[in-house]
């Protein structure tokens, strides 16, 4: 299992303790260090079924330099959607979980985290 987090971040934090407290075995991503590629959100996203404007935080100020209000949520302006998010990653809604069997969420609530949790747990 691996989850992307903000170490800042308060959902990031409750979301590994309650791995922690699961017994869970995962990899910590630091994605703000280690930002995601173009190809690794198109994945993440085909596995939570979203698309990129589903998990941007447009309310960070680097949101509003770039205008990504702005941008339409269409799929001629998808790719810059991607490539913006990828470039800044901050834009990035977090926590993201992925379970090796492929089962992603966004770990922002207890129950997905449970979600994600079940389908290691099966896989």
């Amino acid at each position: 299992m691996e989850i992307w987090v903000n170490p800042q971040c308060s959902k990031c934090r409750s979301a590994v303790g309650e791995l922690d407290a699961a017994g869970a075995g995962y990899t910590v991503r630091r994605y703000l260090e280690d930002p995601p590629s173009v190809a690794e959100l198109e994945a993440v996203l085909g596995r939570l079924g979203l698309e990129p404007w589903d998990i941007a935080r447009t309310g960070e100020g680097v949101a509003k330099e770039l205008g990504l209000r702005e941008l339409p949520k269409d799929a001629e302006h998808r790719d810059d959607w991607l490539r913006l998010m990828s470039e800044n990653p901050k834009l990035i809604q977090r926590p993201i979980i992925t379970a090796s069997e492929g089962t992603t969420v966004v770990g922002r609530d207890p129950e997905s985290v449970s979600r994600v949790l079940d389908a290691e747990k099966n896989a």
